[in-house]
């Protein structure tokens, strides 16, 4: 789910030349597929006996993720219906959304804050809770990521994606992956915290791609796909974003006015053509500039500007700095 992409093929399959819309749907949820770049990961292991309850704050920047390794138990959000979770189902927030887990949908919790005061990424902890009831275990973690580099697209996802113990087990590289994470005793030593970043990373896309194929075959849960016009823009922008493109240009690309075109990606994307074109060109000049050796006067081309002081002010009204601090800021923390 989009997230910073690479560089595309040219992509361009003309209505009545054997294009269809599932090919277009599979090409756009190949791009929602390559993730967002974790920035860092705070992850915990719950042991926990009912009575128990636990509510979880919003999360700006951070995907959340809960393994469910013995046991069960309840996600409760706000204006949504219950969801009940058994030993081996796995669900993500996107967007992080705030919701409370618990041992029965009505009990009411302590806040997050109030068993992990201190969340920092890089670390983890453990919440332990005693009861005299059923026991469960849950691998939990928050995946941040740069906001910045979150499209509408992304934002506009289910607040909540679950995959049950059956589809995980259809994915043995997730699967071994959550084990192993899951477990107490995983190796420790030289180097653990980038693994430890890079495993979540693996597991969050592994875990993406089977919901994003239910996704594809049930559209009305991410009604972009039921638009043909916008949802070939889509992957127009996300593939061939070094192209010239106007407002004009992309909407008679696929057949729409102006107007129409501008109000129906608004709506359906939660942001302006413009914007999410901008977004594209800003997540692979930060991809080409903390992953490759390219000299950054080379950047602003492979990214759709002939301009080099056009991009210089794109990218630090996007960023809050200039290529070149990202570039050294992100060398330096690394």
């Amino acid at each position: 789910m989009d997230i910073v992409g690479t560089q595309g093929t040219d992509r361009r399959t003309e209505p009545g030349e054997g294009g269809r819309p599932e090919d277009e749907h599979e090409d756009l949820l190949s791009e929602l597929l390559k993730p967002l770049r974790l920035t860092g990961v705070f992850d915990s292991r719950w042991h926990v006996s009912a009575p128990w309850a636990i509510e979880g704050d919003a999360e700006e920047g951070c995907a959340v993720l809960h393994y469910i390794v013995e046991g069960g138990c309840w996600i409760t959000g706000d204006d949504q219906a219950p969801i009940e979770l058994r030993a081996g189902d796995l669900i993500v927030f996107p967007t992080g959304t705030a919701h409370r887990l618990s041992d029965r949908p009505e009990r009411q919790g302590l806040p997050l804050k109030a068993v992990l005061p201190e969340r920092r990424p890089g670390t983890s902890g453990e919440i332990r809770i005693d009861g005299t009831g059923a026991e469960s275990r849950l691998l939990c973690a928050g995946l941040h990521y740069d906001a910045s580099a979150a499209t509408g697209l992304y934002r506009s996802l289910p607040w909540a994606l679950v995959l049950d113990g059956a589809q995980v087990d259809r994915e043995p590289l997730l699967r071994d992956t959550l084990r192993l994470l899951a477990s107490t005793d995983r190796p420790i030593g030289p180097g653990d915290r980038l693994i430890t970043l890079r495993a979540f990373e693996m597991a969050l896309v592994l875990a993406l791609r089977p919901l994003l194929c239910e996704l594809a075959d049930n559209p009305a849960s991410l009604p972009v796909l039921r638009h043909p016009g916008i949802s070939r823009a889509l992957v127009m922008i996300a593939t061939r974003f070094t192209e010239p493109w106007t407002i004009d240009s992309l909407a008679r690309e696929v057949g729409m006015s102006r107007s129409a075109f501008t109000a129906a990606f608004r709506e359906l994307v939660g942001e302006s053509p413009a914007r999410h074109l901008t977004a594209r060109r800003m997540q692979e000049a930060a991809r080409l500039l903390t992953e490759t050796d390219l000299p950054q006067s080379s950047v602003p081309p492979r990214v759709g500007y002939q301009s080099a002081v056009g991009f210089h002010l794109a990218f630090r009204k996007w960023f809050g700095m200039t290529p070149g601090e990202y570039r050294t800021g992100v060398a330096s923390a690394a």
